[in-house]
């Protein structure tokens, strides 16, 4: 990570934890209605978010809108380096990984691997109109979905942010993974201009 990357993460992420309590509330509602409007927004089968941490968009109100065949999914950091997955409803136990991240206290045995999901809605730290993502730094989302860089394997991979978090452009190294899109609080972004 270079000292650049390093900084503009830190601008980002007070970009957006500055944003009110309404805003960040309303923001969630437009969310929730532009990532259920998406083309390949799935019907049924597994899709996986994020528990919300440090400013990120909460996804708790597209959660409860899934389709009823929909199973929501959180992920689970797994000692080879990639995440897993676990169904998770709200009120089933959570335990903290080592970033202080809530995840779904499940047996190991029990986790869902990336390819099983239908969709899986990323956070990010910041992004550009071409869905090119900046995350956290720590390769966890590059590293599970690697395998949709040699094929086009499900799940579908769209990104969640306010949209004080875009610049206007973003390097995108040989590592990083493609998202089909990007939704925010008041834009979809799909490698064009904005929906």
């Amino acid at each position: 990570m270079t000292a650049d990357r390093a900084a503009l993460r830190r601008e980002l992420r007070d970009r957006r934890r500055a944003l009110p309590p309404g805003e960040r509330i309303a923001g969630a509602e437009r969310l929730a209605q532009r990532l259920l409007a998406l083309p390949f927004a799935p019907t049924s089968g597994y899709v996986a978010g994020y528990w919300a941490m440090d400013g990120e968009i909460a996804l708790h109100m597209w959660q409860l809108r899934l389709p009823d065949e929909c199973v929501y999914c959180l992920p689970v950091l797994h000692e080879d380096g990639h995440l897993r997955f676990a169904p998770w409803r709200p009120g089933d136990p959570l335990v903290s990984n080592r970033h202080g991240i809530p995840e779904p206290d499940l047996s190991p045995d029990s986790l869902l691997d990336a390819s099983q999901m239908s969709l899986v809605v990323v956070p990010l730290v910041g992004f550009d109109r071409s869905c090119h993502r900046l995350g956290m730094g720590g390769g966890w989302y590059d590293r599970t979905f690697a395998f949709r860089q040699r094929d086009a394997a499900p799940p579908w991979l769209a990104g969640a942010a306010f949209d004080v978090q875009r610049i206007d452009s973003l390097l995108r190294a040989d590592w990083d993974v493609a998202l089909d899109a990007i939704c925010t609080d008041s834009a979809t972004y799909n490698g064009t201009p904005a929906i």
